[in-house]
């Protein structure tokens, strides 16, 4: 009895766990999984495990029985723990105060990164982050920090502001190279606008002005708000065509973002006793394209469906991730969350769910060592450039 009670607490999390899978998840038949045989095949594994991670692998091997992509496990020891917790705070308010009582943000350098082949590479940049001011680029093997192995958000704990030596490998079987970074804390929401606004830019192709924006959430309206500030009288008001890039990050769009690009309405502005004039709406009535990856997922999957069938312009890069079921958040006993899939989703009548979007025009990406190299991106500006030649 001492023994199944010390098991009992010892997966007090794991429980919780398949108890809100249970109770929660969209399809109340669980695709007709044996969740109790699941669970019981899962739950030594999880008691054998010795850290934190290697719990939190068993409760993502435990949910990805189910065969639905869009849900995570996520550990304090990751930046995407804040960044979910960041998206859904709203519903998360009393976890917040107990846990994170300074708010909600991490210490990191501004990275995306994908274990290949078991090696770390960069598959992102957040513009305006450390990272980006060092110099670091996609592609980029992630060897060291300060001569230890890298840990996403371990390796920069009590460093925020100092020197770090990040030790990266450009080049396969090249040499290791050292650049300094110096970490900070990152608050995501705030690092994601910030990052469409810096990354914002014109590029010259053929004598016409391609813009270019970074979408990395669409987590809130906010983020559209940019979009169209930046169209509207930004960094992108000149463009004769537009990059808009969906790749990587997180979703959350609503399909009326796509309203944008109906040039079928009017531009309204607001003149306030400041003078200024701020767009109240606003049409881009210019060329558009879509980048899209494999890490396209949720609410932008929406947007690349309905673009792609609507014919607003051409969708090009990657299958995206077939993630689409909606989610909500679940905080366990441990301060860790459960990304939960806990409605099923259509797009037209149809279930992106498993299936995702092809883009029209398709560019593979080989990440390691790509050197900062984005072929789909120059895909798309020379696409772009094409369209507009007289």
């Amino acid at each position: 009895a001492s023994t199944s009670a010390r098991e009992s607490a010892d997966a007090k999390v794991f429980d919780e766990a398949a108890r809100l899978v249970r109770d929660n998840f969209y399809d109340p038949k669980l695709g007709g999984v044996e969740w109790d045989a699941v669970i019981a095949r899962h739950r030594p594994r999880y008691l054998a495990a010795t850290d934190a991670k290697a719990r939190s692998e068993v409760i993502n091997a435990l949910r990805a029985e189910l065969d639905a992509p869009h849900m995570m496990h996520a550990t304090a020891d990751e930046p995407r723990y804040y960044q979910l917790v960041d998206i859904f705070r709203f519903g998360l308010r009393d976890s917040l105060r107990r846990h994170l009582p300074s708010g909600v943000a991490y210490p990191g350098i501004g990275i995306f990164t994908r274990e290949i082949e078991g090696k770390t590479f960069v598959t992102g940049v957040i513009a305006g982050l450390a990272a980006a001011k060092a110099g670091v680029a996609v592609g980029d093997e992630i060897v060291a920090v300060d001569d230890a192995p890298f840990e996403a958000l371990a390796s920069f704990r009590d460093k925020v502001g100092s020197a770090v030596k990040l030790s990266l490998r450009r080049e396969r079987g090249g040499p290791i190279t050292a650049v300094e970074v110096r970490p900070e804390r990152i608050e995501p929401g705030k690092a994601f606008r910030n990052a469409m606004r810096e990354g914002a830019r014109l590029i010259e192709a053929n004598g016409k002005r391609i813009g270019y924006i970074r979408v990395w959430s669409y987590a809130g309206q906010d983020y559209q708000d940019i979009l169209m500030q930046e169209l509207a009288s930004g960094k992108l008001k000149e463009a004769d065509a537009l990059i808009w890039d969906l790749r990587d990050g997180w979703g959350g769009a609503q399909p009326r973002y796509l309203d944008l690009f109906n040039a079928r309405g009017p531009d309204m502005t607001f003149t306030e006793r400041s003078g200024e004039t701020p767009f109240a709406s606003f049409r881009g009535r210019k060329p558009v394209a879509m980048l899209v990856n494999g890490g396209t997922r949720s609410g932008k999957e929406m947007l690349a469906h309905a673009f792609r069938s609507y014919a607003i312009g051409p969708v090009i890069g990657g299958h995206t991730a077939g993630a689409v079921l909606a989610g909500r958040v679940f905080p366990l006993s441990d301060d860790s969350i459960l990304y939960l899939a806990v409605a099923d989703v259509r797009v037209d009548g149809v279930r992106l769910e498993g299936a995702g979007v092809e883009p029209d025009i398709a560019v593979p990406f080989d990440l390691p060592y790509a050197g900062g190299a984005d072929p789909q991106r120059d895909r798309g500006i020379e696409e772009m450039a094409r369209r507009l030649r007289p």
